[in-house]
């Protein structure tokens, strides 16, 4: 008869005290600043968790201290032997609320996350999971309850930020998992992580960029977790859309009463509780803080040239905080007829509420640039000296506010775009139902 097999266990003490108990508050910044330590290395700090490591010929644990690592070997552990972790949770006798727990996971962790609450069941379900990219081999259309799922507490909430697929397999979960689904730039990758970044990696981590690079995407929907609670005043709002190619056309920046929005990360709001999941779309920065700022901009040419164009522009916006921001747009198909483009721009600064937009056209020949110059300057005929595109009211709705404006061109000299001209448009008065209904 074979002899059970050696392990060693390690046994981790989570005790749940209820703060009302010591008179404690469970706010932040006490999180914050074990955070901090943690991320720091420094002096071990005060905790009454503790970790436990049993051996078989041992009665009682050998405890393990935090960021002293020679503790391990004082306690004699093997790293040849099997490794069972247990993870105690709070009892009934110290009355403490589930709805007070959250539980965050991150990759596969999500998933376990929500298999601890399914198991949990009862009446009272625990109040909250996030996951932070669940892990997606193996859960990708699985049933709920073989993965985190809105039944698993009372809210659930996901952060998916690396879905692309690589042989038909991707990192992150793509399926939505939760009550609100968020979907950073679309979810399938997260600006700054592309190869191409892959020096700046080398100069921050040295030998380790290459791990990094590979990673970054999934490991940003942690760090776009942890920036909720360092920046509370830059919290990032998500909409409710259909698509990314759609939230791409600024077509979803309607709030509706706040019902078709939230809040990205430890403050996402719980709506009225539904069994579908919430699909929510938006766009961030490369780096910390990585809030932006979305517009909508809903633009008609009418194109006068002879043969279709494929224009590039440049635009300026200044706003009430005497910010301004330039930024440049290459549509994505030829401009051959009259058409109303609408798409969706973002700025990493809060410019205030937009006041004036300087507009230029850039694209063209050389030479056909030079030549509209001397015909500006020396005029051949009587005839009209333009021929190209024209642009009608400019209209704006600012997602962050729910504002609706349009802007108008700031000369009585017509509605004509020259190429390589600067345009000038400024705030004009359109009919408020009128804008309501056209920019939705």
């Amino acid at each position: 008869m074979e002899s059970p097999p050696c392990v060693s266990i390690f046994l981790v003490l989570c005790i749940f005290i209820q703060s009302s108990a010591h008179g404690q508050s469970l706010g932040l910044e006490p999180f914050g600043r074990r955070l901090r330590a943690a991320e720091t290395m420094e002096a071990s700090q005060e905790t009454k968790t503790r970790f436990l490591l049993f051996e078989e010929e041992r009665d009682k644990g050998c405890q393990i201290q935090l960021n002293h690592p020679d503790t391990l070997q004082q306690c004699g552990f093997n790293s040849s032997l099997p490794l069972v972790m247990i993870i105690h949770g709070w009892t009934e006798s110290a009355q403490f609320s589930r709805s007070n727990v959250h539980l965050i996971g991150y990759s596969l962790g999500a998933h376990v996350s929500g298999f601890a609450g399914n198991y949990i069941g009862g009446k009272h379900k625990i109040g909250r999971i996030t996951g932070l990219d669940a892990a997606g081999p193996l859960f990708e259309g699985s049933s709920p309850n073989d993965r985190l799922s809105p039944d698993d507490a009372d809210f659930v909430d996901a952060i998916h930020t690396f879905t692309r697929e690589h042989m038909g397999l991707s990192v992150g979960i793509k399926q939505p998992i939760a009550h609100y689904d968020f979907y950073p730039n679309g979810g399938y990758f997260q600006p700054g992580c592309h190869f191409l970044e892959l020096y700046k990696h080398i100069t921050k981590h040295g030998l380790t960029a290459i791990t990094q690079t590979i990673k970054c995407s999934h490991e940003r929907s942690v760090h776009l977790f942890i920036d909720s609670l360092l920046h509370p005043s830059l919290q990032s709002t998500a909409y409710q859309c259909g698509d990314m190619d759609s939230f791409s056309q600024g077509l979803c920046l309607s709030c509706k009463r706040g019902r078709r929005c939230n809040t990205l990360g430890y403050h996402a709001r719980r709506g009225p509780q539904s069994r579908k999941s919430k699909r929510l779309f938006l766009a961030t920065r490369a780096q910390s803080p990585f809030k932006v700022y979305h517009y909508q901009f809903k633009i008609q040419f009418i194109n006068q040239l002879e043969k279709p164009v494929e224009p590039t522009f440049t635009m300026t916006l200044l706003g009430t905080k005497e910010e301004n921001q330039k930024i440049t747009i290459t549509l994505d198909e030829e401009i051959a007829s009259n058409k109303t483009y609408s798409f969706l721009i973002t700025l990493d600064l809060d410019i205030g509420e937009l006041v004036m937009i300087k507009f230029k056209w850039e694209n063209g020949s050389v030479w056909t640039n030079v030549w509209n110059t001397v015909q500006t300057i020396i005029p051949w005929s009587r005839g009209p000296l333009y021929s190209g595109l024209v642009v009608n009211t400019i209209k704006v709705k600012a997602g962050e506010t729910q504002q609706r404006m349009a802007f108008c061109s700031e000369n009585m000299d017509g509605q004509q775009l020259p190429q390589t001209q600067e345009k000038t448009f400024v705030r004009c008065d359109i009919n408020s139902q009128k804008l309501k209904r056209k920019i939705r």
